[in-house]
């Protein structure tokens, strides 16, 4: 099986480590398939108040999470700016964070430094990340509240919770939109699909991935993270503020929007961070571009919320259709 590593094609990319493909990107889209995903990284938190730390930490509600359930959840900056998105699994007396690659060093050493006398241990996992493709399941999603919503609308738990079921050979899965998410020591099979399958799926589907759909400035609800990752009336976080007098005002600045992608001189994807203009003035850009196996090429983006469908744009050697929220 010929393999080609995500390095290959592009040594700075956080994702170098893992096969970008196995010979035929565009079949392997189709599934079923194991996508190696184990350069995230993984900590596993213990001890009696490793759920009510946490929980004064991020955006989500988790003094209810119960064994054999995950969640999403948000570090935000005190302007309530996006800095790490979680994946929080609970498994008996341990719970499980894993992350995007090359940002568990950085969550590590903010979790310790806010321990203090807090009861809760903080330690790498030696478990790896691998996803099944082809077994999507919907999660338990709470309804996000109108912009002007009163005191108890929001029930006491998670917005979004996982099932998990723990492994005979240790670890555990997680069903979640994607697929089935094997958080184990080894892989269960030998992986067959890269990630540019898993990546063509995610941006069909609309979700982002925080450090390539997102800059410095984005926020939660930009990016639709809202509903999965965000309890609107759990209050004492960094950045909870923000969060608040954003959707109270029901309008955030930018908005996250699936692309349709031609080319104009060539059939060259543009990068990460290549400007979406409209004439010559910046209306946002590009986060995550793809050939879709039936879409073609298409791309996540942050615009400006009064960018329409109708509104001609170009991305690097692109012109850019924008899809409507509602198609």
């Amino acid at each position: 099986m010929r393999v080609i590593t995500v390095g290959q094609l592009d040594p700075t990319s956080p994702d170098a480590p893992v096969a970008a493909h196995y010979g035929d990107p565009l079949r392997e889209q189709r599934g079923p398939g194991l996508v190696d995903r184990s350069h995230r990284g993984v900590l596993e938190l213990t001890g009696p108040e490793r759920l009510s730390f946490l929980h004064n930490l991020t955006s989500q509600h988790l003094l209810s999470l119960g064994d054999r359930q995950a969640t999403q959840a948000l570090l935000l900056s005190p302007h309530g700016h996006i800095e790490h998105h979680l994946w929080i699994s609970s498994l008996g007396d341990t719970l499980y964070l894993d992350v995007e690659p090359g940002t568990v060093d950085e969550l590590e050493a903010f979790l310790l430094k806010m321990r203090f006398f807090t009861q809760v241990e903080i330690s790498r996992s030696e478990l790896r990340v691998f996803t099944q493709l082809g077994s999507n399941s919907k999660a338990d999603v709470l309804p996000v509240p109108e912009a002007k919503f009163s005191t108890g609308s929001v029930p006491p738990r998670p917005t979004s919770i996982y099932a998990i079921e723990p492994l005979p050979s240790g670890g555990f899965s997680r069903s979640t939109e994607l697929g089935v998410d094997f958080l184990v020591p080894e892989p269960p099979s030998e992986p067959n699909v890269g990630l540019w399958a898993y990546e063509a799926l995610r941006v069909a589907a609309g979700i982002p991935r925080i450090g390539f759909d997102t800059d410095h400035r984005t926020l939660p609800s930009e990016v639709d993270l809202t509903g999965v990752a965000v309890h609107l009336e759990k209050g004492c976080y960094r950045g909870q503020e923000t969060v608040a007098r954003v959707h109270h005002l029901g309008r955030p600045p930018r908005a996250l929007r699936r692309l349709h992608l031609d080319g104009i001189v060539s059939d060259n994807l543009p990068v990460p961070g290549t400007p979406v203009m409209m004439g010559d003035r910046s209306v946002g850009f590009i986060g995550t571009a793809v050939r879709h196996f039936e879409e073609g090429p298409i791309a996540l983006g942050v615009l400006k919320r009064k960018i329409s469908g109708d509104t001609p744009l170009v991305a690097g050697e692109s012109t850019v259709a924008v899809e409507s929220p509602n198609d």
